[in-house]
């Protein structure tokens, strides 16, 4: 969330961000959370004086004693025990004008970075040139969704048999691609610097918090109520979380993290030939890198992390194109946005398959997460995360890009992988 100084501090620039967002309601969300604040530090100052006024009658009481003035002690002690009933009525408002506060500051999304441009949506974004080639296919060329059926590689009857619509059963060959692509982006993190890590796949309210998924994106979690715990959406969340109310030093950042796991997500979209197979789901696979640095270097490391991303891709063989979002088509809490689509030739569309966004102090302000410079202040930290890489997407080019008379070409960098060179 947007640090209260920023807020009261910075509210002409705050403004000009979120009009960037075409947010809703913009002044009245920021002035709500400027007058919560006058009347906490109202508060605040009010309790401040009480309890100065407190201490300073208690040390008058001891004088009075000593002073065998008893009567005037009695009578300042009955007013001490008034003034005690009064700050607990104050810490109580306070901790409910602070409350407030918090939920308030929950409800602004992320002030854009000055590079990001003005948009509403999609066709407002700035698009890149293509690198790579698109394949010519020949004209009976099928989409990812009747290949899977003709090489019998993944099953979405058996999926809806067993869970519902949005998951998918991999089999044979298409469980050893799928686990061939895990294996592929793990090895290229680790090789860039990156420390693997194995989270766990559901995470509590506070970790939901503390990342941004809540409140912004309630509803579109799965949620499992009788232990409050929820199914992670990427695993950004559970391995950002890592270093809630953690404070590092220097030496320790840039902190470099990549996890793979598995995806959940309620949200799988409307009906139509764009959201077909494997092109949303419910539950899929992604590979995940994660970074905490310090402000200054923030964005250098996101232009290094996009460059990861790119080399995955031209790698796979697979056309693309980089993306810098518009305001109004970024995520609540990114400060900056770019993503990765590839070219589905046989789909003859583009296909996200990785977003790689910073946080600057979005998410650590929530989580606390904070380092301590070599002079001993503490401040907060900026991070990142991005997609390398959503697996449903990929799977597909290479399966539409690559099909041939003698069946469906693994790229080359798989090979070693899978075991195979053609499904």
């Amino acid at each position: 969330m947007l640090q209260i100084n920023t807020v009261r501090e910075h509210t002409a620039e705050v403004l000009a961000g979120l009009a960037k967002r075409n947010v809703k309601d913009a002044e009245a969300l920021v002035q709500r959370v400027i007058d919560i604040d006058k009347a906490r530090r109202e508060t605040q100052k009010t309790l401040d004086d009480l309890k100065a006024k407190s201490n300073a009658d208690s040390k008058r009481v001891g004088e009075l004693m000593r002073e065998k003035k008893t009567t005037e002690a009695d009578q300042l002690k009955a007013s001490i025990g008034a003034d005690k009933n009064a700050i607990k009525t104050l810490e109580e408002k306070l901790s409910q004008r602070e409350q407030e506060l918090q939920t308030a500051l929950y409800k602004i999304p992320n002030v854009p970075a000055a590079n990001v441009p003005a948009g509403k949506n999609a066709d407002d974004n700035i698009y890149g040139p293509t690198v790579g080639n698109i394949p010519a296919l020949p004209a009976d060329a099928l989409p990812h969704w009747e290949l899977i059926k003709k090489y019998d590689i993944i099953d979405f009857d058996l999926g809806v048999k067993i869970s519902g619509a949005g998951f998918p059963v991999y089999k044979g060959k298409g469980a050893k691609l799928q686990r061939a692509l895990i294996n592929f982006f793990l090895d290229e993190a680790e090789k860039a610097g990156y420390h693997e890590i194995q989270p766990p796949i559901v995470v509590n309210e506070a970790s939901g918090y503390g990342t941004g998924q809540l409140p912004d994106k309630e509803g579109q979690m799965y949620f499992i109520a009788e232990d409050g715990l929820y199914l992670i959406p990427t695993a950004e969340v559970p391995i950002t979380n890592l270093y809630r109310d953690v404070i590092l030093t220097e030496e320790q950042l840039p902190v470099k993290n990549v996890g793979y796991t598995p995806c959940f997500r309620r949200e799988a979209g409307s009906w139509g030939a764009h959201v077909r197979g494997l092109n949303r789901l419910h539950q899929f696979d992604k590979v995940e890198i994660v970074q905490i640095s310090k402000p200054e270097d923030s964005y250098a490391l996101l232009e290094e992390m996009c460059r990861h991303v790119e080399g995955l891709l031209e790698k796979l063989e697979l056309p693309y194109r980089k993306l810098l979002l518009c305001g109004g088509d970024m995520g609540f809490n990114s400060a900056l946005t770019y993503d990765m689509e590839v070219y589905s030739a046989a789909q003859q569309r583009w296909l996200e398959v990785s977003s790689v966004s910073n946080f600057e102090t979005y998410q650590a302000n929530r989580l606390k997460l904070r380092y301590k410079t070599k002079e001993g202040k503490t401040q907060l930290l900026h991070t990142l995360n991005g997609s390398a890489l959503a697996l449903p997407r990929i799977l597909a080019a290479i399966l539409e890009n690559n099909q041939t008379e003698d069946g469906i070409r693994v790229p080359n960098v798989l090979v070693k992988y899978a075991g195979f060179e053609h499904v």
